[in-house]
């Protein structure tokens, strides 16, 4: 692999094709996911095995970003987030798109994810970029409960009546930490940024493929440990304020922002020692960085490498981007 300068790196999405999935991310955003019949996912930006995002611009098209990590170390990631994590990837960014209800599931934290799958947990966050009329999420339980009750509901197939029902719209923010037990309904799209795990813990499915004898697995005695069984809800709350950077979600897996700009806006990274990660949700922009420029559309994902302190945000009208960091420890 050549030794370069770096810039900021486009990647070729990784098409997933799924039961509840669905078609809009090809009208809304593009994607083209022929000759599969729908994308329930599209990973923007991966570094797990088997699903490794390829660069798609610049020299360094044709090589995976584990790749990149090994050759450049804390020159991508960030010296901190190097020393942390060495040539994995820490975060994974997807778009979904759902024509039937996701299952209702839980996903484990650190510890039991590291001593159980020698992975990461998953914390993960949603921001609604398109909605059906009544469309919902299922988002924690309603109110305090226990095993038991869990249990009962669980074997009546009735969960789903113990959780709280959140009707969203395009806009809307979600933080979803480990043990949360949750579910996407139908004709949602949205952005997934989470960490960089696959562990999922599925309660209930909705009786999908039991007649047909191809029902999922379900992961009852896993989860029982892993579920927080008080009433949860983690809406975020914020208001969008044009040409100024707004704070979504602060956690210590990632930190995520909402930039909506009409004029050039400059970012200074200097301070964050770590990748910086734009996924266009409206609009596009040119970012100008020192060695030139890359364009950034709608349904684009963008890693900008740590040693690139500072880039400027140039719009082609009005433009929106969720930028996404490891914040530091002691942040």
């Amino acid at each position: 692999m050549q030794m370069s300068s770096l810039y900021p790196l486009k990647f070729t999405p990784v098409i997933k094709e799924k039961v509840w999935g669905g078609t809009r991310l090809k009208t809304l955003l593009g994607k083209d996911f022929a000759p599969l019949s729908n994308c329930g996912e599209s990973w923007e930006l991966s570094g797990l095995e088997g699903s490794e995002s390829i660069v798609s611009n610049g020299f360094l098209a044709g090589n995976t970003i584990n790749e990149l990590a090994e050759v450049y170390m804390g020159d991508l990631v960030g010296d901190r987030v190097y020393g942390d994590h060495g040539i994995s990837f820490p975060l994974l960014f997807k778009f979904l798109d759902t024509s039937q209800p996701l299952s209702i599931q839980v996903h484990p934290g650190d510890a039991i994810a590291r001593e159980r799958h020698n992975c990461s947990g998953k914390a993960e966050m949603w921001y609604v970029l398109d909605a059906a009329p009544e469309a919902e999420l299922l988002l924690g339980f309603s109110k305090d409960t226990d095993p038991p009750e869990y249990l009962h509901h669980l074997q009546n197939q009735t969960l789903d009546k113990l959780l709280r029902s959140e009707k969203v719209k395009p806009g809307d923010v979600f933080y979803i930490p480990p043990g949360q037990v949750h579910g996407i309904g139908a004709g949602i799209t949205l952005c997934e940024i989470q960490q960089s795990s696959d562990i999922t813990y599925r309660l209930y499915d909705w009786g999908r493929g039991v007649e047909a004898g191809k029902a999922r697995k379900l992961h009852t005695e896993e989860a029982m440990d892993v579920i927080d069984f008080s009433a949860g809800n983690q809406r975020v709350s914020y208001s969008e304020n044009l040409n100024h950077p707004v704070e979504l979600v602060k956690s210590p897996a990632f930190t995520t922002r909402l930039l909506s700009f009409d004029s050039d806006l400059e970012s200074d990274y200097v301070f964050v020692d770590s990748f910086v990660v734009y996924m266009c949700i409206r609009g596009s922009a040119s970012i100008a960085y020192p060695g030139g420029k890359e364009k950034l559309k709608a349904g684009e994902t963008m890693l900008l490498p740590a040693e690139l302190n500072g880039v400027t945000l140039i719009p082609d009208g009005l433009c929106s981007l969720l930028e996404t960091y490891l914040p530091s420890p002691d942040a």
